[in-house]
C-alpha cells in the first residue's frame, strides 16, 4: 500500500542561486529530522513497517535549478524525473508513521518556498 499526499503550491518564478538551494535543502532536512525524533520520542517504532520520500515536481533536471537542486543532494527520479528525498530525516526507524511525518516536514518547508511538493509512502 503507497500513499501520496497531494501537491497544492504552484512554483515559484522567483530565480534561487545555489546557496539558497542548499539552505532550503538543509532546512527541509532539519525539520524533517525534528518531526521524526519528535514522533518517535511520543509514540515509539512500533507502527507498521516502511518508507517515506520528499518529492519535488515540475522542476526539469536540465535547467539551472534541476542542476542546483542536484548539486544540493536531491535526486532525480529515473521513472518520472522528478525530484526525490528518500528518508529525509535520515534516521533509522522502521515505522512508516514516523517517515511519513518527516517527509511531510520536508515538503512543507519546500512549498513554504514555493516548490510544488508532496510526501509519499509505502509499506514495507
Amino acid at each position: 500500500y503507497c500513499k501520496l499526499t497531494a501537491a497544492t503550491h504552484v512554483m515559484t518564478t522567483l530565480p534561487l542561486t545555489q546557496p539558497q538551494v542548499n539552505s532550503i535543502v538543509q532546512e527541509a532536512l532539519d525539520a524533517a529530522k525534528l518531526a521524526a525524533v519528535s514522533a518517535l520520542n511520543k509514540h515509539g517504532d512500533r507502527d507498521v513497517g516502511g518508507f517515506a520520500w520528499t518529492i519535488i515536481k515540475d522542476v526539469k533536471g536540465n535547467t539551472r535549478l534541476g542542476k542546483m537542486l542536484k548539486n544540493a543532494g536531491v535526486r532525480q527520479s529515473s521513472y518520472d524525473r522528478s525530484f526525490e528525498l528518500w528518508n529525509p530525516a535520515q534516521i533509522s526507524v522502521q515505522s512508516r508513521h514516523i517517515q511519513e511525518i518527516a517527509a511531510v516536514a520536508a515538503a512543507n518547508v519546500f512549498r513554504k518556498h514555493g516548490f510544488n511538493a508532496s510526501a509519499g509512502s509505502c509499506l514495507d
